[in-house]
């Protein structure tokens, strides 16, 4: 008989420690009805691990996880780094984190660490070799989650010493530091090493160069805080893979790139932060980040997994609102279909005291005899027939470049306004190619370009001479590339091209900028695209062409007639450049234009093809409040193609609105 495939992960955050022990036994009742396959067990429970320093207590945890086993559960076994007991903090108060105004913040919540602290990655090494040692062999053990969220900034001295030294590898001399920095600029010249600080908190704007190498450099300190701990980890246990679960937001300074090269499973929280069909979109987008980042690692891809999100509510606001009926299936599988091997929340069963008892859970505070819980186990009866596409490919038909050093760079409070918002124009790239019914790759400048026919570039503000031919190699070979304003300014070290904006791009784009024209709030002009007058906000240039043609113009204001789109041949493909701040629709308008895929269309329906040895399957879901006839054919599926999820024939399938179905069948022959 063949060996049935892998189940796909489901479950969530596991915290019995907060609660009396014979709740365990409900629990496991309730995840056997709810069909859970994982749980993550331990993440903030250093302080009851090792209650005092070289003192252990296993017990307790020794019971979970014979339990669980006995009732064929598998463990994400967590070390509890991203928490210290207060005796540790208590004994070295020099690991604590400093803030950029100098003062040491003290014990009370979590991450209280300074990732820099000799005494902190010797305490992290310590405690994670004896959960190694104890449950190295255990049968639950599935996966080791490493810290939590890794994202705890500090200024301290300890981080100074070690911000130099990662200077020191990056720039060599302290000659081409100061040529990175433009240190000659404030008279900012640095004459010896130990006058380079973290950029703490200063009379006025701060270098931003300087600040551009300490994220780059808090980025590789907390990586090499995970690389102690995987090593340790995987010397005890080769077979066991190990990760840890990336944060995303601003507050981050984490390159995911370089992440995922480490870790043997790309494991992401997502927190969407609007309701509806918004939700929907941050749910896709982050989604196809995490693919991106797991199968885009230069050595071969990795798989993925969603390790958190918020089981039945959404956080937007500043307030807790509940999620719409089905809308905790639509973001889940909206995830599976884009690849993750599973869906995990946090957590659990919702707390009852501690800073987070207001987050949800799978069992919430109203108990099993719930909304919330009867869909959680809607949600686990579905993931257990789909465990046959866990490895199938995805299939993209564009691109985005993501790069998480433009986003830092143009945090910058110098740049010309401060309405440019890096991650607001990757999304919104990603928003209309996704509404467009299109899946999308994300890629980084640096590497291979994708095999697919349309590459957006949205704000790259960093671009290497390196990167820069890359892109124009791929749009030699037939791509299609679109380029938005604030492309190609500045060099990796955030030093502006002089020559006219795009800086890098502007051969290859057969433009050049000579003023930028940022927009008030509230200021808006209109562009001409097609037949169609758009509206342009925030942002515009005066752009002179130097081969391209123009596609769209300004309409009114101190660019009236100037070119606003452009498009230049370029070998077998095209480059076009996008100069201003388009609405949805008119940017839409642009790249379905450049990708001449007719007009930009409206339908609300998310389709997502994976592809594997045993046949194709297609993710429906139905963002719209009407039913949509669904025909397998115009979807590429032959004959015989049937709904997983409800197990009736595809043929004539109508998808209720908020609907999903998975579609599974052989590629429609001609």
């Amino acid at each position: 008989m063949p060996t049935p495939p892998a189940p796909l992960w489901f479950g969530g955050d596991h915290n019995p420690e907060q609660w009396p022990e014979e709740t365990l036994a409900e629990d496991l009742e309730l995840m056997r009805r709810a069909g859970v396959t994982l749980v993550t067990v331990g993440v903030f429970s250093w302080s009851l691990l090792e209650p005092r320093e070289g003192e252990y207590d296993f017990g307790w945890l020794d019971r979970v996880m014979d339990r669980l086993h006995g009732a064929g559960i598998r463990v994400s076994l967590a070390t509890p780094t991203a928490s210290p007991p207060p005796w540790f903090t208590l004994a070295h108060p020099d690991a604590m984190p400093v803030g950029a105004e100098g003062t040491r913040l003290v014990h009370g919540s979590r991450d209280t660490y300074d990732v820099c602290a000799p005494a902190y990655r010797q305490a992290s090494v310590r405690i994670t070799r004896a959960l190694a040692e104890r449950y190295g062999d255990h049968p639950a053990l599935a996966l080791w989650h490493v810290h939590n969220e890794y994202g705890t900034w500090t200024w301290s001295d300890h981080c100074a010493r070690a911000f130099r030294d990662w200077l020191r590898r990056r720039h060599d001399t302290l000659e081409e530091l100061n040529r990175a920095w433009t240190t000659a600029f404030w008279g900012q010249h640095y004459s010896a090493w130990e006058q380079v600080l973290p950029p703490r908190a200063t009379q006025y704007l701060a270098n931003p160069a300087h600040v551009l190498d300490f994220r780059r450099f808090l980025s590789d300190e907390m990586l090499d805080h995970f690389l102690d701990q995987r090593d340790v980890l995987r010397a005890r246990t080769p077979d066991v893979p190990v990760t840890t679960n990336l944060a995303f937001g601003d507050w981050v300074p984490v390159d995911q790139w370089r992440w995922a090269e480490h870790v043997d499973l790309v494991a992401i929280d997502d927190y969407p932060d609007r309701p509806g069909g918004s939700g929907d979109e941050q749910t896709a987008f982050a989604a196809d980040l995490a693919r991106s980042w797991a199968d885009r690692v230069p050595a071969g891809g990795r798989p993925w997994l969603l390790m958190e999100q918020a089981a039945g509510v959404v956080y937007t606001g500043g307030l807790t609102r509940p999620k719409a009926p089905g809308e905790i299936a639509r973001h889940s599988l909206s995830h599976v279909a884009r690849g993750s091997h599973g869906a995990m929340f946090f957590q659990w069963r919702a707390s009852r005291g501690g800073a987070e008892q207001w987050y949800s859970g799978m069992v919430p505070h109203a108990g099993p005899e719930s909304r919330i819980f009867r869909e959680i186990c809607e949600l686990g009866e579905v993931l257990g027939r789909l465990a046959e596409v866990r490895d199938a490919d995805v299939l993209a038909d564009a691109a985005v470049v993501w790069d998480p050093e433009s986003w830092w760079a143009m945090g910058a409070a110098s740049l010309p306004s401060k309405d440019l918002d890096y991650l607001e124009a990757v999304r919104q790239a990603h928003r209309v190619l996704w509404r467009s019914g299109r899946t999308v790759d994300f890629v980084r400048p640096d590497r291979d370009l994708p095999q697919v026919p349309l590459l957006v570039v949205p704000s790259l503000y960093l671009l290497s001479d390196r990167a820069a031919e890359r892109l124009a190699r791929w749009t030699e070979d037939g791509g299609t590339l679109v380029v938005t304003y604030m492309s190609g300014i500045a060099d990796p070290t955030g030093t502006v091209r002089t020559g006219g904006y795009p800086g890098a791009l502007r051969d290859l784009l057969g433009i050049r900028v000579e003023e930028m024209y940022p927009m008030a709030p509230g200021e808006t002009v209109g562009m001409d695209v097609g037949m169609v007058r758009e509206e342009v906000s925030r942002w515009s240039e005066h752009v002179h062409l130097t081969g391209a043609e123009a596609v769209a113009r300004y309409a009114g204001g101190p660019l009236d007639g100037f070119p606003g789109v452009t498009r230049r041949r370029h070998g077998a493909g095209e480059a076009w450049y996008v100069s201003a701040h388009l609405n949805d629709r008119g940017l839409g308008r642009v790249i379905t234009e450049a990708a001449g895929a007719g007009a930009f269309p409206e339908e609300d329906l998310d389709v997502v093809r994976r592809v594997g040895p045993e046949g194709v399957w297609v993710f429906l879901t139905n963002h719209g409040r009407h039913a949509q006839r669904i025909d397998p054919a115009r979807l590429g599926l032959g004959p015989g193609s049937v709904d997983l999820l409800s197990g009736t024939p595809a043929e004539g399938l109508r998808l209720p609105g908020g609907g999903v179905a998975v579609l599974r069948g052989h590629p429609l022959t001609s």
